[in-house]
């Protein structure tokens, strides 16, 4: 493939919703090396090459630049395919169905391959990709293809290559390595340390051995950890990331060059991501405190620079996040107005990029979350969400039709109306409830295959429930979740793999659990609603066993067996009093501790 037919092997395309799997997706089809017999075959998409460098990936690649729409088409001229990550995110974003219809318009010969990371293919695929031939799909989902053959099927789409010859070549080379994976890894680590002793003899042998070094920890944290998660030695991953962080905090960052730093927060950010959606929130902690010191090196020498402002941010966003999650509030709060106070230092440099605009919502966003839930400030949290609510406004005028800051606003509508709940002022809440249900109706109206939309109208509708039920209202708190419950089922029975599906549900019925003793209706009804929840204990849920604890509580009170509602109130008194509860409990879990205090009042029956 020469010069004057593309500069870039393939484009890749996104929603910012799906930014977490593009990132990996760019990764691993650059690390990716072709088998040797295949390497120089021509095809016709040209020769084929040992890797399939470089990839456009445009939130990356664009950082600095100052006119978007000009970079991205001519990134999009100069790619040889287009990679599309479909999910429903993908699907009710405008802007990838306008890099499509780009990249369509300039290449009409070229292949358009789509990567399904979520959803079924007709509420994932954007519209653009459905109006045309029906593009080459590798489906990453875990009930499709899985991650190894969907992703061979895009390289053999990039480079067109038949693929079962490049499976069949790329297995046996596979077979060929397996064996020697768990020593590679160790001749690597003790590669890695030598060189680093090493490179402490002379200036110039430091740096080409430095940038050995980093080559190598980029090998272990990609290539490598691919092989031996495909092996399972998950035991040998846990010693590369030990081994690649304790390298990483021996460093004087003060002596790494731009290149070198800027590498090198990438990999910590990947390792914390991966970390955290494992649930692995101490080894999470010290990646992500590691890359805020590298981004903080970053930024200390360009101070201006939106680009490292926005990686500092993000660093700092991490950090709180994972401090929030392990109920760490006092840090977490702290985190969280650094994350905002960098936002307003981008909004200072352009006031006018809606992009800098989202990261302001987002900080007003995470604080009002902090002051609502966690430390029982609703006046405080109303004033954080309407600050959210205008910069995401804003955003939206300056990019308009974009459906993601729509959903962005009606998710604020919703925290507004909750932060309006908890001051009592019940007829603003119900008003900002009704405007958080207009945007969502008006959005699944204009995507009507897009049924992403179902957890957010159930969300809305449990939210006026709640405001029905604290305002003295519960028989219309009741009728109103009866109905939503109802629904929720139909939803389930629709998809019953939808894991959040049935956790709504049982939610749903556990509010219904409470209406119904609000009502005074018959205790029965609410007996009814709890049948779900030994599925979440033992699934170790922690929001709703807690849930089911408090309503389980409370129905035996009712009964008039105050035992258990003072056996839970002692316990989770606790817990409060001493910090331990989980960050999502918050507000209501509070009057719950109320109202069980009031039930356990007389003797125990």
């Amino acid at each position: 493939m020469g010069d004057d037919v593309a500069r870039y092997r393939a484009f890749i395309s996104y929603s910012h919703r799906d930014a977490v799997f593009g990132r990996r997706l760019h990764r691993r089809l650059e690390a990716y090396a072709l088998p040797s017999r295949l390497v120089g075959r021509e095809t016709p998409q040209g020769q084929t090459p040992g890797r399939l460098t470089p990839i456009f990936r445009d939130r990356e690649e664009l950082a600095a630049a100052g006119d978007l729409s000009t970079e991205v088409r001519a990134a999009l001229a100069a790619s040889n395919a287009l990679i599309v990550v479909c999910s429903p995110a993908a699907a009710a974003s405008a802007w990838v169905s306008r890099e499509v219809e780009l990249f369509r318009e300039l290449h009409p010969g070229r292949p358009i391959l789509a990567a399904l990371a979520d959803g079924e293919p007709g509420q994932a695929f954007p519209a653009a990709l459905r109006d045309g031939a029906e593009p080459l799909a590798a489906d990453f989902r875990p009930n499709g293809d899985g991650p190894r053959l969907a992703l061979l099927k895009l390289i053999a789409g990039v480079v067109g290559l038949r693929l079962d010859e490049l499976i069949q070549r790329d297995a046996q080379r596979q077979l060929q390595r397996v064996t020697a994976v768990t020593v590679a890894a160790t001749v690597a680590m003790i590669a890695m340390t030598g060189l680093t002793i090493f490179a402490l003899n002379a200036r110039s042998e430091a740096e080409r051995q430095r940038a050995e070094a980093e080559g190598l920890v980029e090998f272990m944290l990609t290539d490598l950890r691919d092989r031996l998660k495909g092996v399972g030695r998950l035991d040998v991953l846990t010693a590369v990331n030990t081994r690649a962080l304790a390298h990483y905090r021996d460093q004087d960052l003060a002596r790494l060059p731009a290149d070198s730093l800027e590498r090198r927060a990438r990999i910590l950010h990947a390792m914390g991501e991966d970390d955290e959606l494992r649930g692995d929130l101490p080894s999470a902690l010290k990646e992500f405190q590691e890359a805020s010191r590298t981004t903080s090196a970053l930024l200390a020498a360009a101070p201006n620079d939106p680009q490292r402002i926005f990686a500092q941010a993000q660093s700092e966003y991490w950090v709180a996040l994972i401090d929030w999650r392990s109920g760490r509030l006092a840090a977490a709060e702290a985190g969280f107005r650094r994350y905002a106070n960098l936002a307003a230092r981008l909004l200072a440099v352009d006031a006018n990029n809606p992009d800098w605009l989202m990261e302001a919502g987002y900080a007003e966003n995470n604080l009002g979350m902090i002051a609502l839930r966690d430390q029982g400030r609703p006046q405080e949290a109303e004033s954080r969400f309407r600050k959210c609510l205008g910069h995401l406004e804003a955003a939206s005028r300056l990019r308009p039709g974009d459906s993601d800051i729509q959903r962005e606003i009606a998710d604020s509508y919703g925290w507004l109306a909750s932060a309006q709940r908890a001051q009592r002022r019940f007829e603003f809440a119900r008003q900002s409830r009704i405007r958080e249900a207009q945007i969502i109706d008006a959005l699944a109206s204009a995507d009507r295959e897009n049924h992403s939309y179902d957890r957010a109208k159930l969300g809305n509708a449990l939210g006026m429930a709640s405001i029905d039920l604290d305002d003295g209202r519960p028989q219309a708190a009741l009728t109103r979740l009866r109905a939503t419950y109802v629904e929720a089922g139909d939803l389930a029975a629709l998809d019953p793999q939808a894991e959040w599906r049935a956790k709504q549900r049982l939610a749903i019925g556990l509010m219904r659990a409470k209406a119904v003793l609000a009502a005074g209706a018959k205790p029965a009804e609410a007996d009814a609603m709890l049948r779900g929840c030994e599925g979440a204990i033992a699934q170790q849920d922690d929001e709703l066993r807690d849930l089911c604890a408090t309503t389980a509580a409370r129905i035996s009170a009712a009964r008039g067996d105050r035992g258990p509602a003072r056996r839970f109130l002692q316990d989770n008194t606790a817990r409060l009093t001493a910090g331990r509860l989980s960050p999502r409990w918050g507000i209501d879990f509070r009057r719950d501790l109320e109202l069980i205090a009031a039930d356990s009042k007389g003797p125990p029956q």
